[in-house]
């Protein structure tokens, strides 16, 4: 059991670090008309994915924190390693170290079955929800992914702050929570990763939507399901979508979308089919 001395000096390491930082450091806006400088408390818990509440436990030595918080917390208050082994060893833990993941390209396999949809728009989404590839199809229901930057080629991202999307989803806010929920499952396996700490930080900031059901207990979003679109071109579309885990690297799935031959749906599949590229167009992340 973690004596009351040790919490207590964990909390004053966090309170005098928090103190320390302007919103800049850490991605925020800073609006100004703070009565005294740092970051305040809502901030580092909306950055690290925890209550208010349980942060401000936290700083005041009244609970333990598990590992993963632990973690988060020390990136989040950019620390250094020493000082984090300090506050690991506080409450009686080891720092797991933790090396930089490889660089994520899209399996072979799901390339060659994406290659194979011709009437079914496909994706595959890697770790914190990068898109790895998409097929022509994908291109013509969503947008040119090409044309996105790599380093903000991803699902969450585009979903929130690419205004036709919210147009495209006929319930664009019962898909961006399910999303939510999708992320903060990649945020509980990869708990130290930066890139997906920067992008929950910019996303809480950019849009109140997002930090609310970050927050929030909604659970995770399911593997299948069926979408309701109105696309620009092609009118409604009702597809069903279905998610194929990579047996090769379970941190990417390809996801496609689908409609049965015969429906007004598919119709509008077939169509868009004249509208896509010639040819199927891949691109691997070259993000850590």
């Amino acid at each position: 059991m973690v004596g009351d001395a040790h919490l207590k000096e964990l909390g004053e390491i966090l309170k005098a670090r928090r103190a320390e930082l302007s919103p800049r450091t850490v991605g925020l806006p800073d609006s100004g008309g703070r009565r005294v400088p740092g970051l305040r408390r809502e901030e580092v818990a909306l950055l690290a994915s925890i209550s208010t509440d349980y942060y401000t436990r936290l700083e005041q030595g009244r609970i333990q924190p598990s590992g993963s918080v632990l973690a988060t917390l020390a990136h989040v208050l950019r620390l250094s390693d020493c000082q984090r082994d300090h506050l690991f060893a506080l409450v009686g833990r080891q720092r797991a170290r933790h090396r930089r993941p490889a660089a994520q390209k899209a399996h072979p396999q799901l390339l060659r079955l994406l290659d194979d949809l011709t009437v079914s728009p496909g994706v595959v989404i890697g770790r914190r929800m990068d898109i790895l590839a998409w097929n022509p199809l994908a291109i013509a229901l969503f947008t040119d992914f090409a044309k996105v930057p790599e380093s903000r080629r991803n699902c969450v991202r585009i979903l929130f702050t690419d205004p036709s999307m919210r147009t495209l989803y006929a319930d664009w806010r019962a898909v961006a929570r399910d999303c939510v929920s999708h992320l903060r499952v990649e945020a509980a396996k990869h708990p130290e990763d930066p890139q997906l700490i920067s992008l929950v930080g910019e996303l809480s900031v950019e849009d109140s939507d997002f930090g609310r059901w970050w927050g929030s207990r909604h659970s995770p979003s399911r593997r299948a399901g069926v979408k309701r679109f109105h696309h620009p071109v092609v009118g409604e579309l009702v597809l069903d979508w279905d998610t194929l885990v990579c047996g090769g690297d379970p941190d990417q799935e390809l996801v496609v979308w689908t409609a049965e031959p015969g429906t007004p749906s598919y119709d509008g599949l077939r169509a868009l089919v004249s509208r896509a590229p010639g040819r199927p167009r891949f691109h691997g992340w070259s993000g850590p």
